[in-house]
C-alpha cells in the first residue's frame, strides 16, 4: 500500500512515528510523511526508503492549535496542505498521528475516498486536563474539556482503523460507546537499543534514576519527600535527568528538607548520555501522579528501564502497574504517598539480590514479549486487513 502519514510536529523528533514508518517500509509498503517545519528544514526529503514532505507554518498558526476546535486557522493550514498532496498523488491510506487532526483526516476521507487510520499516541482530552497551557485563564477559554471529549467520540468513530498504545486506552474508548477496529501498539523499544552500553554502578551509592520533564504531575516531589524520611540510608543518590517549570520548586523543596546533597538535577542530556546515566543507576523511577491520562498511556521509559535491567519503582498508574505485576520487573506505590514510596523502596535498598532479580525479569519480558519487533505486528496486521 501507499500510505500518507500526517504528523503535526517537526520530524525527525518522534521516535514512535519513525519506528512505525521503518516497520511498514520493511514490510513492503510505500510511506510518505507530511509534517510542518518551524526550523526551515527541507520541504522535500528522501530518507531510508521513505519520503518526508514539510510545509512551513507561521508562529500564529502554530500557536492557534490550542484553540483549533473554536477557530479555523490551524485546521485550514492542514486542509490546504493535505488537499494539495492528495490531489497530486495516489495514496491508499491516510494515517493521522494523534487526535487533534482527526477531523481533517475524516474530511480528507470523504473528499478523496481514501481509507483513514487514526493513531492515538495519547489520551488527548485527559492530557489537556493536566497540561499547564490549558489551565491558564486563556487556555480554559480556548480549550474546552467537554468539547474535546465530544470531538473524540465523533472522529474516532469515523476512522476506518484506530491504533492505541495500551489496552487500557482501548477499554476506555469502548466504555464511552465508541465502536471501531482497535489495534494495540505499545511504545516498546527495539532489542538493539542498548547495544554497546554496559552497566557500571558506583558501589558507594545506591542511585535512584528519573528521566523526563519536571512538572507537578510527574510526581518527583513525592520522591524527594520520601528520601527525606529515609535518614537511615545516607548513601541514597537521586539523579534527575530533565528539566521543566517545576524544577526550581523541587530544588527549594530539597533544600528545605535538607536532602539537597542527595538530589542531583542534571538537566537535559542526549539519548546516549541518558542511557549511560541509567546504566550507572540501581533503581529506576516512574513517579507520575495517577490521572486518566497516565492510567491509559504507554511510557517509553518503562521499557527503557526494563531493557536496561533496572528494577522499576513506579506509582500505581494503571497501565504501568499491570505490566509490572505481570512481569515482576518492579513494584508500585500509592502515587501521592511518600510514606508508601519509602516503604516500597526499602526492600530494594536492602537487597541487591532483589534488585538483580527484578532487573533480570524486566530484560526477559523485553526479550520475550515487550519489544518492538513483536508488538509492531499489530500495526502490520492492521494494514493487511485494510487492503
Amino acid at each position: 500500500m501507499k500510505i500518507l502519514m500526517v504528523l503535526d510536529h517537526e520530524f525527525p523528533a518522534d521516535v514512535r512515528v519513525e519506528k512505525e514508518i521503518k516497520t511498514l517500509v520493511a514490510a513492503g509498503h510505500k510511506v510518505e510523511l507530511a509534517c510542518f517545519t518551524r526550523q526551515g528544514r527541507n520541504g522535500y526529503e528522501e530518507k531510508d526508503g521513505y519520503v518526508i514532505h514539510r510545509k512551513p507554518i507561521s508562529t500564529f498558526t502554530y500557536k492557534s492549535s490550542v484553540g483549533c476546535l473554536k477557530f479555523p486557522f490551524y485546521f485550514n493550514f492542514w486542509r490546504e496542505y493535505l488537499t494539495s498532496l492528495l490531489a497530486n498523488g495516489v495514496y491508499d491510506a491516510l494515517h493521522i498521528h494523534d487526535l487533534p487532526l482527526a477531523q481533517v483526516g475524516a474530511e480528507m476521507k470523504k473528499k478523496f475516498g481514501i481509507r483513514f487510520v487514526l493513531d492515538l499516541h495519547e489520551n488527548w482530552p485527559a492530557l489537556l486536563q493536566v497540561s499547564a497551557h490549558t489551565n491558564t485563564t486563556l487556555g480554559k477559554l480556548l480549550s474546552s474539556d467537554s468539547q474535546w471529549r465530544a470531538y473524540e467520540r465523533n472522529y474516532v468513530s469515523k476512522a476506518d482503523r484506530v491504533v492505541v498504545v495500551a489496552d487500557e486506552m482501548k477499554q476506555r474508548l469502548v466504555s464511552t460507546g465508541i465502536e471501531n477496529s482497535f489495534y494495540v501498539v505499545p511504545n516498546t523499544l527495539g532489542k538493539e537499543t542498548y547495544a554497546g552500553l554496559t552497566t557500571t554502578t558506583d558501589s558507594h551509592f545506591i542511585t535512584l534514576f528519573y528521566a523526563g520533564g519536571l512538572n507537578f504531575h510527574r510526581g518527583v516531589h513525592v520522591v524527594i519527600e520520601a528520601i527525606s524520611k529515609l535518614t537511615q540510608y545516607p548513601n541514597i543518590r537521586f539523579r534527575i535527568v530533565g528539566s521543566g517549570k517545576y524544577e526550581e520548586a523541587l530544588k527549594a523543596m530539597a533544600r528545605n528538607l535538607k536532602v539537597e546533597g542527595k538530589v542531583e538535577f542534571m538537566g537535559w542530556k542526549s539519548q546516549t548520555e541518558v542511557y549511560e546515566i541509567l546504566n550507572q543507576s540501581n533503581i529506576a523511577l516512574i513517579p507520575h501522579l495517577r490521572n486518566e491520562h497516565t492510567d491509559n498511556t504507554s511510557p517509553n521509559k518503562l521499557f527503557q528501564y526494563m531493557l536496561a535491567g533496572k528494577p522499576v519503582l513506579s506509582s500505581d498508574c494503571r497501565y504501568i502497574k499491570n505490566i509490572l505485576d505481570e512481569t515482576g520487573a518492579g513494584i508500585c506505590y500509592e502515587d501521592t504517598n511518600p510514606e508508601d514510596f519509602a516503604s516500597k523502596l526499602k526492600p530494594l535498598l536492602d537487597s541487591p539480590d532483589l534488585r538483580v532479580s527484578m532487573g533480570q525479569k524486566g530484560v526477559a519480558a523485553i526479550r520475550d514479549k515487550y519489544n518492538w519487533e513483536n508488538t509492531s505486528r499489530e500495526l502490520l496486521r492492521l494494514y493487511e486487513e485494510l487492503i
